[in-house]
């Protein structure tokens, strides 16, 4: 019934829907004007739609309007694309009181209501769906528009936007072809600008615009508004799904159920004339944070100029000259905006013929630098506690500030200069197309996206690279809010870049660089530099610090870090790490001037021989273990002793035979030829089929104590020297992969004796720990048991997580985690994040038996997984008592702590 009078083409049946409507009003569950809604709504009615209802209720000029819920959308795509029953005949009722507050009516010929068709996600995804402005117009309908404004040129320049917008995003007739016909337009008539264009020239190119269309399509273009509008809202659900929005919902965690709403709003024009204009601008500088007004706007203009990069953009400070009026009260409803909301705010607004409309607000994506700044300011200015303020900086983000930036020293050949648009820094080899640089980033090359402008199409381009540069395009538009949010370095609106695609070529001024060529971007000044320039580690702000320091006020868990040298264990303090939770000393065996050693005392046919090159490398060993727990004096340093099996020390099998059959037949020395043989022959003994199973760990410990013993000899001794020198010095003697309570008694034993004859040698009395790691399923069963004889225990995750699901990691993210992750048969990467349901329970387990035994038992986690934020919550909720993670994630790991203690005490 509703699909017929939805292709009524005029309002004959006004009556008949408004008794029909009747029904459709009782129910009311789809459809809800801006004045029905609230800022609490949002789950329903979509950020966008929750905000313009909100800034309605409080006074804003906002356009009316009305919003379908996000149910609508989850039921549609349920109905197998169909409306759900009276969402149609809800729609034309609220359209109706929609007309009555504008005082026009949609699809009349006289005085016609036009619509933008925006969507709304509950949770921002700027630019990742689909929008359509000046839905509405028809041959009739601009008529009456170019009678009421008299403006042709206005009405037609909306009409030719109307059309190009609706073919692409809801008749999928790609907008490249609408772009070649306008350039040929503009050409013909002698005009660089688009609102150059006089009538005649629109009208020529409406109706190359319709001819396209019909020529892709194989239809007329939609003429009903009605059937425009039920069109472009289902285009709008239909965008939930397109592929940047589900790559952009992928990397930022957004769960692919919610749907969107559809805000149908009453279009305002800032394409009127030089008395109308479009903008997008921030209550707070979205790159620094800094308290002041940040945006950009075009006077004759919509909004899709300023965000799509179609014309250079002015500065919002601009406007102050250009329209006084206008830019205070601008300000003011900033002002109003930021208090009501408590955060900064992202708007949209629209002067129409000298009035002021705001279309848009939400809170405003930002840099990390930004976020900590804001977050400390508004703190500090009493708009939010302390422990709002550490809510509202994301964890993770904190790796951009964190980053390298251009070396103030370094000599530069500036080639070009853009706008800011993201701070940091990058090098890498120039792309001109996102697939390309995915292609290339996937083989670990470090890429520079260079595009005219960026679309939400590219995406994964813009993931895969490490900086964007663009020749068109302000400080909103659509690359620079993107690379922002990503923490990616880039420059925009490079007007002096001119790219050609065919040819695969960049020219600025007198300088021709092909793909492959390297440059160097600055996002914080916007310059572009040739080549590759020398990068540093960046300084961290005071708000940073104060945010550290507020997190640790909070936190509960204590944060370590991963660290096997002296250098990385000075960083990880510069972080705030409270310890070494992880110390690998299979590392320092790799060493060029140590493996020869190492190999020795693997070839080693007696325990004598094997004796003899483990002397060798205890002097060694007990340097290493100094340098570190001297950088760490005062601190935990937890010391893992030989952990993978020995064949890893030793030349590739497959390599070696080779290199001894071109010995042979270039005829060198037996002598050598011997000893690589002896090596081979070694090498295929220790061979397993699954070493990741195998002789490693403690078994190692357990067949060749003396290799343990000499670890234990070296971490002891260089303890006592330490401890003569006056340091505070805490070790942790480190056990991996136990299973049994016996395995662990007997290393302690064997360790308990070289500590206490390093003691009586050096008359040097010390304190020591000595536990071990948790890496596998029976370990965690038997963990009450293991907890007798350890002093801690520290969850390997890594191996956990491989022991548990039955997946070797290389083998599961090399060839088949990304099709089980796509098809929704794991929600996370287990590598990366803990898997609770599985991991998670064991861990459970381990802790609760081993806390039986021992209730002030010390445990920890070490890996990777201490440094997501995500596994950081999960183990405050074990009541573990540290996380571990390399250097640059201990200020992560802090965050999250504090967080943690936030949300669940």
């Amino acid at each position: 019934m509703w699909g017929k009078i939805s292709m009524n083409k005029k309002r004959k049946n006004e009556y008949y829907i408004s008794i029909i409507g009747v029904n459709a009003m009782k129910k009311a569950n789809f459809v809800y004007l801006f004045t029905e809604g609230k800022a609490e709504m949002k789950a329903l009615l979509g950020g966008k739609g929750a905000n313009l209802a909100e800034m309605k209720s409080i006074g804003l000029p906002v356009p009316p309007g009305l919003t379908i819920t996000t149910e609508a959308c989850k039921e549609y795509f349920k109905r197998g694309k169909k409306f759900p029953e009276d969402l149609e005949g809800e729609l034309w009722l609220k359209l109706v009181e929609v007309e009555k507050e504008t005082g026009k009516k949609f699809g009349d010929v006289s005085n016609p209501l036009l619509v933008s068709v925006r969507s709304g996600a509950p949770i921002s995804m700027p630019g990742m769906m689909d929008t359509i402005l000046n839905l509405g117009l028809n041959e009739e309908t601009i008529a009456g528009l170019i009678k009421a404004t008299h403006n042709q040129r206005f009405v037609l320049d909306c009409y030719r936007r109307f059309i190009q917008m609706f073919a692409d995003v809801v008749m999928e007739v790609e907008h490249d072809y609408f772009e070649s016909a306008l350039e040929k337009v503009k050409k013909e008539a002698g005009v660089k600008a688009d609102k150059d264009l006089a009538s005649e020239d629109l009208e020529k190119l409406i109706n190359t615009y319709k001819a396209i269309v019909k020529e892709k399509t194989g239809r007329e273009f939609p003429a009903d508004p009605r059937e425009q509008l039920v069109m472009a809202i289902k285009a709008v659900f239909d965008s939930w799904y397109n592929p940047r929005a589900e790559v952009y919902r992928k990397i930022n965690r957004i769960p692919q159920d919610l749907g969107t709403a559809v805000n149908v709003q009453a279009m305002v024009f800032g394409n009127i004339g030089d008395d109308s204009g479009t903008g997008v601008a921030f209550t707070r500088n979205p790159a620094t944070g800094e308290k002041k007004i940040y945006g950009e706007y075009l006077m004759n203009a919509q909004g899709e100029d300023v965000v799509a990069g179609i014309r250079t953009p002015h500065p919002i400070a601009d406007l102050q000259d250009e329209m006084p009026e206008i830019y205070a009260q601008f300000v003011q409803n900033c002002e109003i905006l930021e208090q009501h909301y408590r955060d900064v705010q992202d708007i949209e607004f629209t002067i129409e013929e000298g009035k002021l409309y705001l279309l848009q607000t939400r809170s405003g994506k930002r840099t990390a630098s930004a976020a900590i700044k804001v977050a400390v300011d508004m703190h500090e200015e009493g708009l939010i506690t302390k422990e709002e303020a550490l809510l509202r900086v994301d964890p993770a983000s904190l790796s951009q500030l964190l980053h390298k930036r251009i070396d103030p020293d370094a000599e530069t050949q500036v080639i070009a200069q853009g706008l800011p648009a993201s701070p940091g820094a990058a090098c890498g080899k120039v792309v001109l197309d996102a697939d390309k640089a995915e292609e290339m980033g996937k083989e670990g090359h470090q890429v520079i996206l260079v595009s005219t402008e960026t679309t939400p199409d590219d995406i994964h381009g813009i993931v895969a690279a490490q900086g964007i540069l663009t020749s068109r395009g302000g400080m909103t538009s659509h690359a620079a809010v993107v690379a922002r949010g990503m923490g990616k370095c880039c420059v925009c609106g490079c007007e002096s870049v001119k790219i050609d695609f065919e040819s695969g070529k960049i020219q600025v001024k007198d300088i021709v660089l092909q793909e492959g060529d390297i440059v160097s971007l600055d996002g914080s000044s916007g310059k572009v530099m040739l080549g590759e320039v020398k990068l540093i580690d960046p300084v961290i702000s005071d708000e940073f610090q104060k945010i550290l320091t507020w997190a640790n006020e909070i936190k509960s868990l204590g944060v370590r870090t991963n660290a096997d040298t002296p250098a990385d264990a000075n960083k990880a303090r510069e972080f705030g790490a409270e310890g070494i939770g992880l110390c690998r000393t299979e590392h320092m065996f790799m060493a060029p001037d140590r493996i020869p050693i190492v190999q020795k005392m693997i070839l080693a046919d007696t325990l004598e021989q094997r004796e003899e090159a483990l002397a060798k490398l205890l002097p060694i060993q007990e340097e290493d273990f100094y340098g570190i727990l001297k950088a760490m004096h005062g601190l935990p340093v937890t010391i893992r002793f030989l952990d993978p099996p020995l064949h890893e020390f030793l030349p590739d099998t497959e390599e070696l035979a080779i290199e001894i059959a071109q010995m042979k037949l270039k005829g060198a020395c037996a002598k050598e030829i011997a000893e690589k043989e002896k090596i081979l022959a070694k090498a295929r003994d220790l061979h397993e089929f699954n070493p990741m199973l195998g002789h490693r760990g403690c078994r190692l410990g357990v067949t060749y104590p003396e290799i343990y013993r000499m670890q234990a000899r070296a971490v002891f001794q260089a303890v006592a020297r330490l401890v003569e020198e006056g340091y505070e010095i805490i070790p942790e003697i480190e056990i991996p992969l136990v299973i049994d309570k016996n395995e662990l008694s007997f290393l302690r034993g064997e360790v308990e004796r070289v500590a206490a004859e390093v003691m009586t040698t050096t008359k040097v009395q010390f304190e020591y720990f000595l536990g071990t790691m948790i890496e596998l399923p029976r370990a965690c069963l038997t963990a009450g048991d293991i907890a007798e004889v350890a002093d801690f225990f520290s969850f390997g995750t890594n191996d956990l997580t491989q022991t548990t699901f039955g997946f070797s990691r290389d083998d599961a993210e090399g060839k088949f985690m990304t099709p089980y992750l796509e098809k929704k048969m794991l929600p996370e990467n287990p590598f990366m994040i803990i898997d609770r349901d599985g991991v998670g329970q064991l861990m459970q387990v381990a802790v609760e038996k081993g806390r039986q035994k021992k209730p002030d038992l010390l445990i920890g986690i070490c890996g990777e997984h201490g440094g997501d934020p995500n596994s950081v919550e999960f183990c405050h909720l074990l009541n573990l008592d540290f996380v571990s993670c390399s250097p640059f994630r201990v200020p992560i790991a802090r965050l999250a702590a504090a967080q943690a203690v936030i949300k669940h005490g």
